[in-house]
C-alpha cells in the first residue's frame, strides 16, 4: 500500500516543519536505493507486503504517512535536493492498494499468458506495463532497487472470463480484483488497464441486459465490435466498417481501415485539407463518429505528482483537434453544417438526421500540432 505525494514549485524559497510524529531520515542511506528528487513520483513509499494489508489497513496508512512526511523533511531540510522553492501541496490519506483480495473467475491469467501476448478468443482489454515485482519489504528493502522489472509484451490481452465469477451467479469484477496470478497482476494492475477493464465488463453487462441473457452468454464478437466502436482498442482486431461508410467513395482509405491506433492508420493533413465521403445516391445519416490522435505515445505524465512553476507540457495533447467543421451536402447543393470549437475529446459522436450525398470533415485548429491527425 502507498500514499501519494504531490508537490508544487513556488516563486520563492519555502520552509517546512514536519509533524512531530514523522520519521526522521538524516541521510540518503536511510532511504531505499532509488530516486528522491522533484522529478520523482515516490512510488517506493509503500508498506504492507509483510503485514496483512486487508486487516492492517490503518496500520499501513499510518506508517505510510510517517514515511511521507519524513521523506519530504529529508528532501527539504537534510541536504541539497533542489527543493528550496518547492512545497508539499497534498498527501493522499486513502492508501492505494497494489495487491489485495482477488476473485476466482472462470479463467486465471498467468505469467505464461502475459509472455505469450494473451491472444485469447474472448479478449476484451489489454495491458502493456512490465511485470514489476516489488519486494515484500517495500520501503524497508535495502539490498537494491525495491522492484525488479520483468519484461512483458506491449500490448498483451485480457479475456472476459477473468472478470466473471467461477461459482457465484451475477458477479463480475474489474480492476485489481480480477482473476490473475501475482506475476500477471504486476502488469495488469496499472490504472489505465483497470479503466479499460471496467469499460469492457460494463459493456458486456449492458449487452447481457439488452439480450436478456447471462453475461457468460454474451456474443463475444458483438461485444468486441461494440468496444471498438466506442474507441476501446483490442489488439489484433479490426472494427467492422458500416455499409454506408464502406460502400462510399472516400478521399482517404486509412480513415476506414478499422484500426484507431498507430501511425500507419492515421490520416495526416495540412491546413486546407479535408476528408470527403461521396455516395452513389442520397443516404440518411444518423450518427457521425470521429476519432482524433490524442498522442498516446507521449512520454510525459498526464497526471503529474509535481507541478513546476512553468509547465513545459500541456496536459491537453497538442495533437488533438480543437476546432472543426462537418459539412453535409444534398443533391440540390443545400448544406447542413456542424461547427465545433474547443473540443478536448479523442472520440466525438454527433447525432444527426441528414439526407445527403456528400459529407466533408474540415479540421480547423489543433492544440499546438502543425498537422491534423484523424483515425476515423
Amino acid at each position: 500500500m502507498s500514499c501519494l505525494i504531490q508537490i508544487r514549485e513556488t516563486e520563492q524559497k519555502t520552509t517546512y516543519n514536519p509533524p512531530e510524529w514523522a520519521y526522521v531520515y538524516e541521510n540518503d542511506d536511510e532511504l531505499p536505493k532509488t530516486h528522491h528528487n522533484v522529478d520523482d513520483n515516490f512510488w517506493w513509499i509503500e508498506v504492507g507486503g509483510e503485514w496483512d494489508c486487508i486487516h492492517d489497513s490503518d496500520r499501513c496508512r499510518e506508517e505510510c504517512l510517517k514515511i511521507c512526511y519524513g521523506v519530504w523533511d529529508h528532501m527539504k531540510n537534510k541536504g541539497d535536493h533542489g527543493c528550496d522553492n518547492w512545497e508539499l501541496e497534498w498527501i493522499g490519506f486513502l492508501p492505494g492498494k497494489r495487491e489485495s483480495r482477488r476473485y476466482v473467475g472462470e479463467y486465471t491469467v498467468t505469467q505464461n499468458d502475459v509472455e505469450n501476448e494473451g491472444r485469447f478468443e474472448d479478449i476484451v482489454a489489454y495491458a502493456g506495463w512490465t511485470m514489476d515485482d516489488h519486494f515484500p519489504q517495500g520501503f524497508y528493502y535495502r539490498e537494491g532497487r525495491p522492484t525488479i522489472f520483468h519484461p512483458a509484451p506491449s500490448p498483451w490481452g485480457l479475456p472476459l472470463r477473468c472478470m466473471i465469477s467461477k461459482n457465484i451467479g451475477n458477479l463480475v469484477f474489474a480492476g485489481r480484483n480480477i482473476t490473475v496470478t501475482h506475476a500477471a497482476l504486476s502488469s495488469s494492475r496499472v490504472m489505465a488497464t483497470c479503466g479499460i477493464l471496467g469499460q469492457a465488463i460494463g459493456t458486456a453487462v449492458s449487452l447481457a441486459i439488452e439480450e436478456g441473457q447471462d453475461v457468460r452468454e454474451v456474443d463475444i464478437k458483438k461485444l468486441q465490435q461494440q468496444l471498438m466502436k466506442d474507441d476501446c482498442y483490442i489488439p489484433w482486431h479490426e472494427r467492422k466498417i458500416s455499409d454506408v461508410c464502406r460502400n462510399a467513395k472516400c478521399s482517404s482509405e486509412v480513415v476506414r481501415d478499422g484500426v484507431e491506433r498507430g501511425e500507419a492508420h492515421c490520416w495526416i493533413g495540412e491546413k486546407g485539407d479535408s476528408i470527403i465521403y461521396e455516395f452513389d445516391d442520397e443516404k440518411t445519416i444518423r450518427q457521425i463518429y470521429l476519432t482524433f490522435d490524442s498522442d498516446l505515445n507521449r512520454k510525459y505524465h498526464n497526471m503529474p505528482c509535481n507541478f513546476r512553476l512553468r509547465q513545459n507540457e500541456s496536459l491537453i495533447p497538442k495533437t488533438l483537434i480543437k476546432s472543426y467543421k462537418i459539412i453535409g451536402t444534398n443533391r440540390e447543393g443545400k448544406e447542413v453544417v456542424i461547427e465545433t470549437h474547443n473540443s478536448h475529446q479523442r472520440m466525438v459522436m454527433h447525432n444527426v438526421d441528414w439526407k445527403i450525398w456528400k459529407i466533408e470533415f474540415v479540421p480547423l485548429e489543433t492544440y499546438g500540432c502543425e498537422e491534423f491527425r484523424v483515425f476515423r
